[in-house]
Formats: structure tokens, sequence, C-alpha cells
């Protein structure tokens, strides 16, 4: 089944399941979009840390109920997959720094960047309206998995276990 009504672009070239999750296939996977951002910190991260790995990007706010349910499944995603090649970063969007930063602490140990205008959301594809949301990357770059809906670790890493199990592809994508 494809996605429904309101669907635009690469999306309507993915399959969507009765739970909600877009999976992506072969050359149906588009690129991801450039991730020039500032961390929560103030340092700039470096799209390149990433590049090769299976990068899980989850979009959340601290004034998000869904998102605090979920942080710790993503957490014990991260520590179950980060010996396969998987890397996740948080983009925190709709929030003011201080309030986001004192939500990753104790939560999360990997980083989050600083969308407080919803930019990168909105160039991921991921409405505000649909916080919190989780993106799975290819080692090529290429968005694998859209889940935008609170997920549970059960759910969630047998998603990255599988993009993680593909290997890469003998022509990256430039990026």
């Amino acid at each position: 089944m494809l996605t429904g009504c309101g669907a635009s672009g690469w999306e309507t070239d993915c399959e969507t399941d009765a739970q909600g999750i877009i999976r992506c296939v072969g050359e149906h996977r588009p690129a991801m979009p450039q991730l020039d951002a500032e961390l929560l910190d103030g340092s700039s991260f470096d799209p390149a840390s990433v590049r090769g790995q299976v990068l899980v990007v989850n979009f959340w706010g601290s004034w998000c109920p869904p998102c605090r349910a979920e942080a710790a499944d993503l957490e014990a995603t991260y520590q179950a997959t980060r010996d396969q090649g998987v890397a996740f970063l948080g983009i925190n969007i709709r929030d003011e720094r201080d309030k986001a930063q004192a939500f990753e602490q104790g939560r999360v140990s990997y980083p989050s960047v600083f969308d407080p205008g919803s930019r990168l959301a909105l160039d991921f594809n991921i409405p505000p309206n649909s916080i919190p949301a989780t993106m799975i990357i290819d080692r090529d770059g290429r968005i694998a998995t859209v889940v935008r809906r609170e997920i549970r670790q059960e759910d969630l890493q047998p998603l990255v276990e599988q993009v993680a199990a593909e290997g890469i592809r003998a022509d990256p994508v430039d990026g």
C-alpha cells in the first residue's frame, strides 16, 4: 500500500505498512538532506563523523510528552546497536536551548542538534505536528525508514538492525 493522501515527493514511491512505518527500498530511497547544524552545546555537527554508518535521526522537543516516553527506548536501542556501525542523532525542534539540554541530561548519551525554527525537520519532510519522528538513514546516506510517532525499542531495534545488515552500495550517493 502506498502512502495516503497528502504525501508528496519521495514518500509516494515508498511503502507504508499497517503500523504507519514508511519503508523505502532500492532506487526509491532518497538522499538525506544536508545536516549542517549546531549541536545543543553550541559546537558544529560534522556530517563526516557519521559517513558510512547507519544514522538514526530522532526529531523531538522537551515540550513533547511522547518524546519523554520514548527517550529510554531510543537510548537502549543506541546502546544495543552502536557496535554494528550505528550512530544516533537527535534533532531538537521548536524549543529553548536550556530546556532541551535539561531534557537530554540523564536520558540520552548521543548528541542532538538545535533546530528551534524546525528548518531541518522541514528539510527532512517531518511536519512539526508529527513529533516525535524517527528516521533510519542507510550507510549510503539515503532515507530507508520513517516512523512519525512514538516508537519503542522492540519495534525500533529490528528496523535499525535490518538497515545495518545491508552494507554499503558500490556507488555511494555523493553528499
